[in-house]
């Protein structure tokens, strides 16, 4: 007989169940099928479909999203029965077991959703870049790192970049599978014996009280990581542990004639499904963990710990009842299948509607039942795995894992071959980064070089050809997303003047923006340091553009925009005051420029669409809601709009001569109309930031206006 099939046969008994249970045991063929705990099942429905809930529409269940520390809970429990009471072998064996019924229960399933979700990501959903959040996500997931990976990003939970994110779920897998690794650290000493149990508890409690700590810590420095991590998160599983542990120490010292535990009070598994409803209908997404999760999971713990030795019950009937158990059977299937569905919907007809959302519920509960019943439990449950060595099984689970890995790799990098959006088979018109050569400038490479100085530059320049006969005047590009948005421009200017571009990343700041509310915390020190940086590199006759979003957006990416509140924003008084009083402050933060005897160039306001092109350029997307307000707006409405900003870039201008106005409206709006293409090619990217496309058709409007304000000479008296 082997190690596992003699281990399973001297388990102890299981809380809740007079024999081991097949499922939360997950037992090999050597053993007898077991009666099932339906009521834990219960409890997993209550939480997968309470996330579900909360996914289509935060509003029906605003604490839907602590489903996820149900889950947690409910996990630590469960994986401790699995295990507890293995006999046979030393560490090394019972990590061997563990790790290969863990990789059974979880990998299978997570690659098959991982590797069909990225084939249709790659074919519906326009690639973002630079910006490659949605593939490193997949790609970290493979492994069970994308919690990390999110965490570093900075990519809030509840931020609407991570309602687009398909694989942006897969956090708590990540979770889930570190845990795995601290686990058997954990436990193992709870199967040698009585003796060593209380070692073990002990271990557990000590890593729930530090987790819990760190949580707590965690929530005021870094929120997000509070969320993502597994430090902050160990309590939650922790907890499921230690409750099995108490539950079955309990057990043997009743068995023992000890004094029985009082856990048949008939109220107490009531109350405690009160404080878990309680918590998933009324918890505060932004207060971790307290209260956000102490309710949901002290209610799930309460629960399972005043049914376990309850036989009979209303309670334990309902919660054990077979849709409830059925659907609890599939909420790991439907936890992974139902967030990629969702945000599919999201990028092409939406999901607001109620036939979308039904849509998505029927297209996630046959995608999850399919997965448990082609990929899930026929791998689960194999008489072939059981059978190999369990390090087989383990390394079998990681070579699957790193092809998996491989294909998904295969599948972004190839996109534009096989895509079915337009921004991803036209990614040379639509994304505004810089290219390193150009068929007319024979032999000349773009050089790009980062310096995390100031913030973060990047500097452009040319290799591999002549030097011009004259000096190009360095450009110093400085602002926000809307001064790096040039690249494409910067990276053509480079290659065929040989200037040299100096482009400042203000991460999360915008510079002589006249909008005083977006300039605030660090942002007056990070343009400060920029200033100071370009001082320090610049040559009189150098060019600083200072380009910026200086309007209200009429749409962003991911979610719809009040039109006439933007209006009010820039037009009411409060608005003009604050304009004002900037416009009077920015000449002393500009004059160190002017005395270096720079030329200060201001990008007047380009025009804004109402809605963002790259996701209304398909037939399958151009009907989404946020499609609704179209993808042109007349120019007078602009022109009207913009007037303030113009107003106060002339009186700029007038007080000092080192100013210049740039103007890219005339270009991109040549007609009466705004637009967002132009002969068949993207002008814009979203709302407000320009394609690569609409950058080459400024690159000459930029270059006559350069040629312009260096031929005036540094008091600009002849400049346009």
């Amino acid at each position: 007989m082997n190690p596992e099939a003699r281990a399973a046969q001297t388990q102890g008994p299981v809380p809740g169940a007079s024999e081991r249970d097949r499922d939360h045991r997950e037992s090999t063929p050597a053993v007898p099928a077991t009666r099932h705990v339906a009521h834990i099942d219960g409890l997993r429905a209550i939480a997968v479909l309470a996330v579900i809930a909360y996914h289509l529409d935060p509003r029906w269940l605003p604490g839907g999203f602590a489903g996820v520390d149900v889950f947690f809970a409910i996990s630590g429990f469960v994986v401790a029965a699995s295990v507890h009471g293995w006999r046979e072998g030393g560490f090394g064996s019972f990590i061997g077991y563990f790790y290969a019924r863990r990789m059974q229960r979880i990998v299978p399933a997570l690659l098959a959703c991982l590797l069909l979700t990225s084939i249709a990501s790659a074919l519906l959903i326009p690639s973002l870049r630079p910006s490659q959040v949605n593939e490193l996500t997949a790609l970290h997931a493979v492994f069970g790192l994308a919690n990390w990976y999110l965490a570093n990003q900075r990519e809030a939970y509840f931020a609407p970049t991570s309602e687009f994110n398909p694989y942006a779920h897969t956090w708590s897998l990540g979770v889930e599978e570190q845990f795995y690794l601290l686990f058997p650290l954990l436990f193992f000493a709870w199967t040698r014996g009585l003796g060593w149990r209380v070692l073990s508890s002990g271990l557990v409690a000590i890593a729930l009280v530090v987790s819990l700590a760190i949580a707590m810590r965690l929530a005021r420095s870094d929120p997000t990581g509070a969320i993502y991590l597994i430090q902050s998160r160990l309590w939650e599983l922790a907890s499921g542990v230690l409750l099995f542990q108490a539950l079955a120490l309990g057990h043997r010292m009743q068995a023992r004639g000890g004094r029985n535990l009082d856990l048949l009070a008939r109220g107490g598994a009531w109350l405690s499904l009160g404080m878990l409803a309680w918590g998933l209908a009324t918890s505060n997404p932004r207060a971790f963990p307290w209260p956000g999760a102490w309710l949901p999971v002290l209610g799930t713990l309460g629960v399972i710990a005043f049914l376990h030795a309850r036989e009979g019950g209303v309670l334990r009937a309902a919660l054990g009842s077979a849709p409830m158990a059925a659907i609890g059977r599939l909420s790991y299937s439907l936890y992974l299948w139902h967030w990629p569905v969702f945000v599919l919907l999201r990028w092409t007809i939406g999901l607001d509607s109620i036939a979308a959302r039904a849509i998505g519920l029927a297209a996630t509960f046959a995608l999850a039942t399919a997965s448990y019943l082609v990929v899930e439990r026929p791998l689960r449950y194999s008489a072939t795995l059981q059978m190999w060595p369990r390090q087989g099984v383990v390394a079998a689970a990681i070579l699957l894992a790193c092809c998996a890995w491989a294909i998904t790799l295969q599948l972004f990098e190839l996109r534009p071959a096989f895509a079915l959006t337009t921004v991803s088979r036209n990614s040379a018109d639509w994304h505004a980064v810089p290219g390193t050569a150009l068929p007319d400038v024979p032999g000349c490479r773009l050089l790009l070089e980062y310096d995390r100085k100031a913030g973060g530059l990047q500097v452009m320049s040319r290799v591999g050809c002549a030097a011009p006969a004259h000096r190009a005047p360095t450009v110093f590009a400085l602002g926000d997303s809307h001064a790096t948005g040039y690249m494409t421009l910067f990276g053509e200017h480079v290659l065929r003047t040989g200037a040299r571009v100096v482009a400042y990343h203000n991460p999360g700041c915008t510079f002589a923006s006249l909008q005083p509310h977006r300039e605030g915390g660090a942002c007056p020190a990070q343009g400060k340091a920029a200033i100071v940086d370009i001082l320090s590199r610049a040559q009189p006759g150098d060019v600083v553009l200072l380009a910026a979003l200086r309007l209200t957006r009429f749409s962003n990416q991911f979610a719809a925009t009040n039109e006439r509140a933007a209006w009010r924003s820039m037009t009411g008084p409060a608005a003009t005051a604050a304009r004002l009083a900037a416009e009077r402050a920015l000449p002393a933060l500009l004059e160190p420029l002017a005395a270096h005897g720079l030329h200060i160039v201001l990008e007047a306001p380009k025009p804004l669409l109402r809605a963002p092109p790259f996701r209304c350029s398909d037939a399958f997307n151009a009907s989404n809601p946020i499609c609704a307000p179209g993808l042109t707006i007349p120019r007078k409405d602009i022109e009207r709009y913009r007037a303030p900003v113009l107003e106060s870039f002339s009186r700029l201008a007038a007080r000092m001569p080192a100013i210049s106005i740039w103007d890219p409206l005339p270009e991109l709006c040549p007609g009466s109309t705004c637009g967002a293409s132009m002969q068949g090619k993207p002008l814009y990217f979203d709302g407000d930031h320009l394609s690569a496309y609409g950058n080459r058709l400024l690159l000459p409007s930029f270059t006559r206006h350069l040629a312009a304000i260096t031929a005036a000479g540094p008091d600009g008296r002849n400049a346009p």
